[in-house]
């Protein structure tokens, strides 16, 4: 045999042998790849797993926080409806959350420029704070005569000082649940009462029964506030009172179970839940806190 043929021979099955080998290894590491799974593998599948698990937990916690806030909503739009006649001021509810939620298989990229986007349509509402709020002004100056009682009856007031507010709660004296007109508001005897607004002393109701020594006050505007359980009494019939004036002190009757005021708002005759008016005077943290003990309070104190 001529030595090129042995060459040609010698390459070709050297060529064959690297093909089939190589061809061999390919087969082998997709099987491997198929059947076996490598540490890292097993450990993204895991969290994998552990990521659908929290989305979903999420999920629910969306829709939680979603029936939260339309109800914190619907709180508001009341608020402004009945205080100010006015609609609440609109926010923009397309949230980040919401645009994933719709889209969980988006880029990086794009939730960059999604929370670029939030965060500039948040500065454009929080510019818009104090337009919303001179509007508010403007309102309640050229109504001046429909501004609501928005002031403590009480100084340095704390939400860990209320009690059962308006609704039926369990009274201590009859041992039955009785509808309850007012706030309670926990105080030392013989501290100090003051307006909640300006407005004319309409009655004066002295007696050591039910809710004891009373000093109403017409604010001229539908509302009326009602100051009861006083100790002294400062002020008289037909006088009239600035908002911050002192009435009287906190007294107590032998009905209650401790010293308190009692503190009552009607408007054009109905019952109002006198912690709905106090929001101006306290933080945010301070009135949330208030609405939710006065809200799950069973007990009155009168």
């Amino acid at each position: 045999m001529k030595p090129a043929s042995r060459i040609r021979k010698t390459v070709s099955g050297v060529v064959r042998y690297i093909v089939a080998t190589v061809s061999l290894a390919i087969m082998l590491y997709i099987v491997f790849a198929l059947v076996f799974s490598t540490r890292e593998e097993k450990q993204l599948q895991r969290e994998n797993n552990l990521y659908r698990e929290r989305y979903a937990q999420l999920k629910q916690k969306e829709q939680l926080i979603g029936d939260v806030v339309e109800g914190l909503l619907d709180k508001d739009g009341y608020i402004y409806e009945e205080l100010f006649e006015t609609e609440a001021p609109s926010l923009d509810a397309l949230t980040a959350a919401d645009i994933i939620a719709e889209n969980d298989s988006l880029s990086e990229s794009f939730y960059l420029s999604a929370a670029a986007s939030k965060s500039e349509s948040a500065m454009i509402m929080a510019g818009s704070v104090d337009d919303n709020f001179a509007e508010i002004f403007r309102l309640l100056d050229s109504r001046r005569d429909s501004i609501p009682p928005l002031s403590l009856p009480l100084k340095d007031m704390s939400y860990v000082q209320a009690g059962a507010s308006v609704g039926v709660k369990h009274n201590p004296v009859y041992k039955l649940p009785l509808q309850h007109d007012g706030l309670d508001i926990v105080a030392p005897q013989g501290s100090a009462v003051y307006a909640a607004a300006g407005g004319v002393v309409s009655h004066i109701t002295r007696t050591r029964q039910g809710l004891g020594n009373v000093v109403e006050i017409d604010h001229g505007n539908g509302y009326v506030t009602r100051y009861c359980l006083l100790g002294d009494i400062t002020v008289s019939g037909g006088q009239k009172v600035r908002r911050g004036q002192k009435l009287g002190t906190v007294g107590v009757t032998k009905t209650v179970a401790a010293p308190h005021l009692h503190f009552e708002v009607l408007y054009n005759g109905q019952v109002r839940d006198p912690v709905n008016y106090l929001f101006a005077s306290l933080s945010p943290e301070e009135y949330a806190r208030m609405m939710y003990v006065s809200a799950s309070t069973s007990q009155s104190m009168d």
